[in-house]
C-alpha cells in the first residue's frame, strides 16, 4: 500500500525531540523489463540523481496537491538537480541537510553488481521533515520520493527505521501519456498527482480492472546514530544506546584494534584530479598479523578527497568554497549554446574581508552539432561513473538519452553510451582486491532483537597474496518492541439473580492481567451479564406478603442464629462472612470480595470437605 503525502494529510504537529539524529537514506529502483514489462523503455532507461533535504515545516520541496516549482519541473522532466539543489539552498535557514545521491543507468541492476545508492543527512528539533525526489527516465515528467516524511517521534524521540514502497507522481508539467512521449507542455500547469492504473489506455500502468499500480522502488531510512542528550520519555534498548556510542566513539579516534598488526602506511599517492575538480588519493597498510580471528581489522586502504596543485582549501586561503554544483542543461537542445555551474562561500575570510574567488563559470557546449530533420536529438552527456577499477587500469562510462527522432522518419544513429580506459593507484602493493561490502541483510525477525548479516567477495585472483580480510559481518538489530496481548483472568462464578421473582440478571467478571503493549490486541470485556427468572411475581401483592412472611421470619432467626455461632457445614463449624472489600474500581466493572472461615472442624471428617471460603461479587458496573 503506498500513503499519499501532502495536503490531505493531517497536520504536522511540532517536534518535542532534543539533540540530532542521523539517518541514512537508501534507494531500491525496482523497475525493470521483468516487473514493469508493458512497453518497458530498453534504451537509456534510469533514475536520475536524487536531490532533497530535511527541512522544517515551513518549507514544502513538493507536495500532492501542490504545483511543481521550477526546481521540481526540471527534475520531473530533464532529471536536473541543479535547479532544486539552488532553490534548497536559497531556503539554508529552514534546511539543515542537503540529500543528494547519484544517477542510475540502467535503472535496475543486481545488487551484487551495484550497490544501492544512499546518503546520510540529519534532523534536529526544527527540521524534523525529509522530503526528496528522483526522475524515472525515460518519461514525460514522471517522478516517485517522499514529501514532508517526519522523523520526530510523538514521544520525543526519533524514528528507528521508515521503509516505503514508491509509486511514479505525475508532476503536472508534460501531458505525455507513454514513457518516450514528445514533449507536450501542460498548460495551464496542473497539480501534482500520483499516476493511476486508469490514466490513459496507452499508458504503461495502464490496467482495465482498474487495479493499484505496482511500486516502482522502495526507500529504506535507518537511524544511524544520535548527538546531544535525548529527551524521549521513553527510553531506547541497551543495543541502541551502545551503538550509537560506540558510532560518536568512532568519529573521534582511530579504532584499529589491538589484535591487527600492519605495516605503515605508504605515502599518499598523486591525487586523482590535476584540475580544482575533487578527486581521490590513496595511501596502503599491510595486515602483517591478524591475532585473534574473531576481532575484524579494518580496511588496507585508506582514501582522502583531494584536489589539483593550488586548489585545496588549506592553500593559505580563508575564503572557504563548495564543491561545484552540477553543469547546468546546455541553454540550447541543438548547436552552440552555454552552460553554467555555480559554488557557494562556506566560509568567510576571518577578517571580515569578501571572497574575490568566483561563484560562477560559464562555458561553451554543441549539443546535436546539425540541426536538419535528419537530426537524432539526444541530451547532453550524464556524469561519468565511477571507474571500474579501485587501483590500476579500468573503464568508466557516460550516458545520455535519445530525446527526438529525427522529423524524416530516419534511423537514429547517435550513440547513448561512452566510455573511456581510467586509471587508479599502482595495485603492486595490495594483499588482496575486495568488493564493497553488501548493503547490511534484513533483520531475522519482524519484532524485538535479532541479527543482520553483510558480505563481500574476493576480486583478486588468490596468488596476488594472502587473503585474511573477512568475507562475511554479523551484528544485532533492534526492531520495534514485539507487541504483547491483552491477558485476564477466568471468569468468576456467575452471580446471584438481583431479583428474588420476575425478570433480573446476574453478573460475572474478570480482571485484567497484562495490559496490552506495543500495538497489541486489547482488552475485551471484563463484565458480563445475562437475564434470570426466579419465579413469576404474584399480581396480588398482599397474597404474596403472606407467602413471603413465613419464610422470610425464618430466614432472620437462622440468620441471627448464623451470626452467633456461625454458619453450620458438613464435617465443620465455619465463622461468620467477613464484610465486603473495599470496590477494585470507582467505574467500569470492578470486583468486591469476603471470606467465611473455618471455626471448627470435626475429628469425623476429611481435610477436603472443610474449607475455607471466598465470594466474589460485581461492583461499579457504571460506565467510566
Amino acid at each position: 500500500c503506498f500513503h499519499i503525502f501532502g495536503s490531505t494529510d493531517k497536520p504536522i504537529l511540532d517536534c518535542c525531540a532534543c539533540g540530532t539524529a542521523k539517518y541514512r537514506l537508501t534507494f531500491y529502483g525496482n523497475w525493470s523489463e521483468k516487473s514493469h514489462p508493458k512497453d518497458y523503455p530498453r534504451r537509456a532507461n534510469h533514475w536520475s540523481a536524487i536531490i532533497g533535504g530535511s527541512h522544517s515545516k515551513n518549507y514544502v520541496l513538493w507536495e500532492y496537491g501542490g504545483y511543481a516549482s521550477e526546481g521540481v519541473k526540471q527534475v520531473a522532466e530533464l532529471g536536473s538537480p541543479v535547479k532544486m539543489e539552488e532553490e534548497i539552498r536559497q531556503q539554508s535557514d529552514e534546511v539543515l541537510t542537503v540529500i543528494k545521491a547519484k544517477a542510475q543507468w540502467p535503472a535496475w541492476q543486481p545488487l551484487n553488481v551495484r550497490a544501492a545508492p544512499s546518503a546520510e543527512f540529519s534532523v534536529d528539533r526544527t527540521r524534523h521533515l525529509m522530503s526528496f525526489l528522483t526522475m524515472l527516465g525515460p518519461s514525460p515528467d514522471w517522478n516517485v520520493g517522499l514529501s514532508a516524511e517526519d522523523l520526530c517521534t510523538k514521544d520525543c524521540g526519533w524514528v528507528q527505521r521508515v521503509i516505503q514502497d514508491l509509486i511514479p507522481w505525475d508532476a503536472g508539467t508534460d501531458s505525455g501519456v507513454t514513457y518516450e512521449s514528445p514533449n507536450k507542455p501542460t498548460m495551464p500547469q496542473e497539480k501534482i498527482r500520483p499516476l493511476t492504473s486508469l490514466d490513459h489506455p496507452q499508458s504503461p500502468f495502464y490496467d482495465p480492472e482498474g487495479g493499484s499500480i505496482k511500486s516502482v522502488a522502495r526507500v529504506v531510512i535507518e537511524r544511524i546514530a544520535r548527538k546531544g542528550e535525548q529527551c524521549n520519555v521513553v527510553p531506547d534498548n541497551i543495543d541502541d544506546i551502545v551503538a550509537d556510542l560506540a558510532a560518536e566513539a568512532q568519529e573521534d579516534e582511530d579504532d584499529t584494534p589491538e589484535t591487527c598488526i600492519y605495516s605503515n602506511w605508504s605515502p599518499w599517492s598523486a591525487c586523482s584530479s590535476s584540475t580544482c575538480e575533487k578527486g581521490k588519493r590513496m595511501r596502503q597498510r599491510m595486515l602483517k598479523a591478524q591475532l585473534d580471528l574473531s576481532v575484524p581489522c579494518p580496511e588496507t586502504q585508506d582514501f582522502q578527497p583531494c584536489m589539483g596543485p593550488g586548489c585545496s582549501d588549506e592553500d593559505g586561503s580563508t575564503c572557504m568554497m563548495s564543491e561545484w554544483i552540477t553543469w547546468s542543461p546546455c541553454s540550447v537542445s541543438c548547436g552552440m549554446g552555454m552552460r553554467s555551474r555555480e559554488r557557494y562561500v562556506k566560509q568567510f575570510p576571518d577578517d571580515g574581508s569578501m571572497c574575490k574567488v568566483p561563484t560562477e563559470e560559464t562555458e561553451k557546449c554543441i549539443v546535436n552539432e546539425e540541426c536538419s530533420p535528419s537530426t537524432c536529438l539526444v541530451t547532453e552527456w550524464g556524469e561519468w561513473d565511477e571507474c571500474s577499477a579501485s587501483c590500476g587500469m579500468g573503464m568508466k562510462k557516460r550516458h545520455r538519452m535519445i530525446k527526438m527522432t529525427p522529423a524524416d522518419g530516419s534511423m537514429c544513429k547517435a550513440e547513448t553510451t561512452e566510455a573511456e580506459k581510467c586509471m587508479m593507484p599502482e595495485c603492486h602493493t595490495i594483499p588482496c582486491m575486495l568488493s564493497p561490502w553488501s548493503e547490511w541483510s534484513d533483520c531475522s525477525v519482524t519484532c524485538g532483537k535479532g541479527m543482520r548479516t553483510r558480505q563481500r567477495m574476493l576480486k583478486s585472483a588468490a596468488e596476488l597474496g594472502d587473503c585474511n580480510e573477512e568475507l562475511e559481518q554479523v551484528e544485532k538489530c533492534m526492531l520495534p518492541e514485539c507487541p504483547i496481548d491483552c491477558e485476564l483472568t477466568e471468569w468468576s462464578q456467575w452471580s446471584e439473580c438481583n431479583k428474588s421473582c420476575g425478570k433480573g440478571h446476574m453478573i460475572r467478571t474478570r480482571m485484567i492481567k497484562m495490559e496490552p503493549q506495543f500495538g497489541g490486541a486489547p482488552c475485551p470485556e471484563t463484565v458480563q451479564r445475562k437475564k434470570c427468572r426466579i419465579r413469576k411475581c404474584l399480581r396480588n401483592p398482599s397474597v404474596e406478603k403472606r407467602r413471603w412472611k413465613e419464610p422470610r421470619e425464618k430466614r432472620r432467626s437462622e440468620q441471627a442464629k448464623e451470626d452467633i455461632d456461625g454458619e453450620q457445614f458438613p464435617g465443620c463449624k465455619m465463622k461468620p462472612w467477613t464484610a465486603w472489600s473495599e470496590c477494585t474500581k470507582l467505574c467500569g466493572g470492578g470486583i468486591q470480595e469476603r471470606f467465611m472461615t473455618v471455626k471448627k472442624r470435626f475429628k469425623s471428617t476429611q481435610f477436603t470437605s472443610c474449607k475455607d471460603k471466598k465470594e466474589l461479587r460485581a461492583c461499579n458496573v457504571h460506565p467510566c
